[in-house]
C-alpha cells in the first residue's frame, strides 16, 4: 500500500510540523493510583507509542469532584504533575509530541468516588449502571449555578496551566461523549432557561468560555477540543441539538485553535439530523486542523486523507495492540488484533 498520504508532514496553526498523520487517540486506561497519579508503567507505555505523529492522552480529571471512574488520573495536584512530567520526559526524548485531554464526568460523576453528588447543566441522571463499579448506578445531579459555572472555567484554566508546566505540549479539551461540556450542548441534558440554556448561543456558552479561558492561559495555538456532535453516547439526541453545534463550531472557527478532534466509534455511520456523518459535519463547518476518529483501518485512513475529509487520523484499540503501529504500518507488516484481555496492563 503507498503510505505516502499517512506518512506526510502536516503543520499545526503553532507551526509546529508533525512527522505524520497518525494520532493516538485518547483512553481510558485506569490505571493511575489512589491519589490520582498516573502510574509509573505509564511512561513506557505513552513513550513505545511517541511515533505518532501525536499522542492525546486518556481523560485526565481538572477537579476530584469530577471522578466517575476507578483510578483515572488528575492533574490537579503537584504531585500529579510531577507523575505527568515523567510522561512527557519519556515521549520527547522518542521525539514525541502529547497533549493533555482536560476532562470533566459531570452527571457521570459519583459520589462513590468523590463523596459529593455531581453537578450537572440540570437535574438529568443516566438511568444506567456505573461502568466498572459493580452494584453502583449514576445519581441525579446536582444543578450547577452560574457561579460555580465560572469556577469550573477557571479550573479547566488551572488544569491547563499545570499541563504545560507538566511538559506538555498542549491540551485537548474533552467536549465529548456525554461529559460535563456535551451536557450543556444537548437539550436532553441542559433544560436551563439562564445563560447557560433555552437557545444554541446559550448552550454552547460554557464550552466556549472553557475555550477561551485556556486558549488565553496556555495560547489558542495550544488548545484543541474533542466534540460528539451525533450524541451517540451517554446521552441522547434531542431535535435541535444541531443547531447548537452548528453556532459552536462557528464560533471556534474564529479562534485559531490547535485542532478539532471528532470522536465516534465508528467514523463511518451516519446520522439524518447530521446529513451524514459527524467527521463530514465537522469538517463542512470548521476551517481548521480535523482529526478523525473511530474504527480506522490504515486502508481507510488513507482514503479519508486522499480525500481530504480530514487532517489527521487518530487510532484507539489499534494502539493498545500494536505499540509500534506506526512502524506497522509504514512497512505493511500485519496489525495484531485488539482483544480486551489488553486491557489488563499497560503495555
Amino acid at each position: 500500500m503507498d503510505n505516502q498520504q499517512l506518512f506526510s508532514s502536516y503543520s499545526l496553526p503553532s507551526g509546529v510540523t508533525l512527522k505524520n498523520r497518525i494520532v493516538m487517540a485518547p483512553m481510558t486506561r485506569c490505571f493511575a493510583d489512589e491519589g490520582l497519579v498516573p502510574a509509573e508503567s505509564a511512561q513506557a507505555y505513552y513513550g513505545r507509542r511517541a511515533d505518532a505523529a501525536l499522542i492525546v492522552t486518556e481523560a485526565t480529571l481538572v477537579d476530584p469532584r469530577a471522578q466517575g471512574y476507578p483510578r483515572t488520573p488528575g492533574i490537579f495536584t503537584a504531585t500529579q504533575v510531577e507523575g505527568w512530567c515523567r510522561i512527557t520526559d519519556a515521549v520527547h526524548a522518542r521525539d514525541g509530541l502529547i497533549f493533555c485531554q482536560l476532562w470533566h464526568t459531570g452527571r457521570m460523576a459519583h459520589s462513590h468516588y468523590t463523596g459529593c453528588l455531581p453537578v450537572a447543566p440540570s437535574e438529568v441522571a443516566l438511568n444506567a449502571p456505573v461502568p466498572r463499579a459493580r452494584g453502583l448506578r449514576y445519581e441525579v445531579p446536582r444543578e450547577l449555578t452560574s457561579t460555580e459555572i465560572e469556577e469550573l472555567v477557571n479550573c479547566f484554566a488551572e488544569a491547563a496551566c499545570n499541563a504545560i508546566r507538566a511538559g506538555f505540549d498542549g491540551v485537548e479539551i474533552h467536549g465529548a461523549n456525554g461529559y460535563l461540556l456535551d451536557q450543556f450542548l444537548h437539550l436532553q441534558t441542559n433544560r436551563r432557561e439562564d445563560d447557560y440554556g433555552g437557545s444554541p448561543e446559550n448552550r454552547a456558552r460554557f464550552p466556549l468560555h472553557v475555550v477561551d479561558a485556556v486558549a488565553d492561559a496556555v495560547g489558542a495555538k495550544h488548545t484543541a477540543i474533542r466534540l460528539s456532535p451525533q450524541a451517540y453516547v451517554n446521552l441522547d439526541y434531542t431535535p435541535g441539538d444541531e443547531a447548537t453545534f452548528d453556532w459552536l463550531l462557528s464560533e471556534l472557527g474564529r479562534r485559531k485553535l490547535a485542532y478539532v478532534h471528532v470522536a465516534a466509534f465508528d467514523a463511518n455511520q451516519r446520522y439524518d439530523y447530521l446529513g451524514g456523518r459527524p467527521v463530514d459535519y465537522v469538517r463542512h463547518r470548521y476551517p481548521g486542523t480535523v482529526i478523525g476518529c473511530g474504527s480506522f483501518t490504515p486502508a481507510r485512513a488513507k482514503a479519508e486523507l486522499m480525500e481530504n475529509c480530514m487532517d489527521l487520523v487518530a487510532f484507539g484499540r489499534s494502539f493498545i495492540a500494536n505499540p509500534d503501529l506506526v512502524v506497522r504500518v509504514r512497512t505493511d507488516a500485519v496489525l495484531l488484533p485488539y482483544d480486551e484481555s489488553m486491557l489488563g496492563s499497560l503495555g
